[in-house]
């Protein structure tokens, strides 16, 4: 099956983003829900992606294959947040911290944001396996693995 331009690029995304949901991808897209998401990946890429067990969006080897891009599941790239949130989160043997201390050390770098996008970003750093969640009154969170083994890029908006 030969894919558009668009879908190619589109594919990539996913490539890059996964894991990912309907969500990430409507705002990476500038669609109007993930609805319209479900839809194109269904009409156009159905044969090169998958959801996983936790039904995530991921794309299949043949479709990374389709781009010449060989995965790497302790490489990723995400938003310049997500990078500052790896950054300054508690290593995975230290004290968990609450999503208000994540955002006041991200603030401390000089990166303006707010506590919901660092409550997202520390949520897709979840899904992606980089952050765990300990469970206490308030959620707090720690990276799940040193940062020396983990590779963490910003995604630019042309890849």
């Amino acid at each position: 099956m030969s894919l558009s331009e668009e879908a190619r690029e589109r594919l990539r995304d996913i490539v890059e983003l996964q894991p990912t949901k309907n969500k990430e991808l409507q705002e990476r897209w500038a669609m109007d829900s993930g609805s319209e998401v479900h839809q194109y990946l269904e009409s156009e890429l159905k044969e090169f992606y998958f959801r996983d067990e936790n039904s995530l969006i991921r794309a299949t080897q043949d479709g990374a294959a389709l781009l010449g891009i060989e995965t790497d599941a302790e490489s990723i790239r995400v938003p310049e947040l997500q990078v500052r949130i790896t950054e300054v989160l508690a290593g995975p043997d230290e004290d968990p911290e609450s999503v208000v201390s994540v955002l006041h050390k991200v603030q401390d770098t000089g990166m303006g944001t707010d506590v919901d996008a660092v409550r997202s970003g520390l949520r897709s750093l979840q899904d992606k396996g980089i952050v765990e969640v300990v469970k206490e009154t308030v959620p707090t969170f720690r990276l799940t693995r040193s940062r020396a083994d983990l590779d963490v890029a910003v995604l630019e908006a042309d890849d």
